[in-house]
This record gives structure tokens, sequence and C-alpha cells, in this order.
């Protein structure tokens, strides 16, 4: 539902965000639970989720954090247990789970290669695969957000094959996934963010400063997207205001990949 002021009441609802712990993840998160949601909030290690789990009680909502290696099937039926033993539901899941290496692909080391498509690829499908079949069982229906890129289906920069491809996939594996899932009353779409305000966001030793008028020189909007901006955009893709939205894959770049 939606109030009077334009934001999403998710009361009674159950969501799951990987990737908690920080930037994307971590933002959305605190926002679903800010609206009413219970909040299953996983990271790879438990003290990476203690200042999301902090800003959420702190806002008076209701988490569950759990530690979840998303590369690993075990881990992530494990959480998916713990999410159904929770509450018995689960209406919304995030996976924003993802890491950036860069390098020109005949640079690249094998073990930096690998650890990009085991996170942002494998991790994210193995939660896919895990959500869908959690929702068709209790019969929650539900939404699934996959956090993908900009860069990747639809543009490319010089030393980011790796993290291009892998981000590229998810938003493949979203829309097949989407068209599978809809006639369970699944809904799966994807965000592209641009440059947002994250540790993603700068090159090895820059600080704010530089890496702003890096971000000014190349973007048409001048500037690095909130953590709101993109948790808002996810927000709403959960929300019964998207609900004829299906496999699609929203760009949130300030104009980036035009």
């Amino acid at each position: 539902m939606t109030t009077q002021t334009g934001m999403q009441d998710f009361k009674g609802q159950t969501a799951l965000v990987t990737g908690a712990g920080s930037g994307i993840g971590q933002r959305i998160a605190v926002d679903l639970a800010g609206r009413g949601a219970y909040v299953v909030i996983a990271g790879r290690q438990l003290d990476t989720l203690r200042s999301t789990g902090e800003s959420i009680s702190k806002a008076g909502g209701q988490f569950l954090a759990v530690a979840t290696d998303i590369r690993n099937e075990d881990s992530v039926m494990k959480l998916m247990d713990t999410v159904a033993s929770a509450t018995g539901r689960l209406d919304i899941a995030i996976n924003a789970a993802g890491v950036f290496r860069s390098g020109a692909l005949d640079e690249m080391t094998l073990d930096d290669f690998e650890m990009t498509f085991s996170t942002n690829t494998l991790g994210t499908w193995l939660c896919l695969k895990q959500e869908i079949q959690i929702m068709k069982r209790l019969s929650s229906k539900g939404v699934i957000v996959n956090i993908a890129s900009n860069i990747g289906s639809h543009m490319v920069r010089a030393g980011t094959g790796a993290y291009a491809a892998s981000k590229a996939a998810v938003a493949i594996l979203t829309k097949t996934a989407a068209l599978e899932a809809i006639s369970d009353g699944i809904r799966i779409n994807s965000i592209s963010p641009g440059p947002a305000d994250t540790t993603m966001s700068y090159r090895a030793g820059e600080n704010i400063a530089q890496r702003n008028l890096r971000i000014a020189a190349t973007n048409p909007s001048k500037r690095v997207a909130t953590l709101a901006e993109i948790s808002l955009a996810a927000i709403w893709l959960c929300s019964p205001d998207s609900s004829y939205m299906v496999g699609h894959d929203m760009v949130v770049d300030g104009g980036a990949s035009l």
C-alpha cells in the first residue's frame, strides 16, 4: 500500500537483503525496515552487519542478521531456512551483494576474475534460485530485485571487463527468471546503478573531492548518486505501484550510459 505521503508501507512483510553490511544493500535494508518490513540482513560476516542492525534498531525496525557466503550453496540454503523459520514467509528479496575487481583482461589474475564471477554472477544466481523456491513453497508470491550495474549491458569501460560481464549476466538472469516466475506471482526486476556514493566509486588513493571531480567530468549529471536515490528505486520496484513491471532493468546512472 502507498500512504498519502508517497511512502510505501511494508508492514507484515518479510524482506531479505544480501550485501546488507554496507553501501546500497545497507541503505535498502534500513529503508525497508523503516517502512515496516521485518528484514533479514545477510553478509559474509556478522561484524559487517552490526552498523546496519544498529541503524534499523534506532529507527524502530526489526531485523535478523545472518552470516552468509552467497558463493556457497549450502550457506545460501541455510539462509533461506532461517528466513522461513523466522516468519514463515518471504515477500521481498534484494540481491545486492557484489564485488568490484578492475584490470585489463590480459592482466587480471585468475583469483580476481573468479572472485568477480563467483560473487556477482554465481552468488546472485544461487540466491535467486533459492528465493524463487521459497516464495513458491510458502505461497507468498513476492518480489525480487537484483542489483546489476550500468557497466555491463549498458556500457563498458576499459579495465572493467570481468565486472561488466558479471553484471551483464545478472541482467540476463533477471530477465530469464522473471519470465519463468511471473506465472507463480513472483515479480523479478533489476536495477543498474551508475556511480553511487559507496566505496566502489573511489579509485585507489582518491579522496572525496578527487572522486567528485572525476565523476563530474564524465557523468552528464556531474555527480554520484546518493544511496537514497538508488534505494528509492528499489523500494518502488518492491511496491504494488510497480505491479506491471516484470523483467525490467532500471538504469539509475544520471545519464552516464546515454
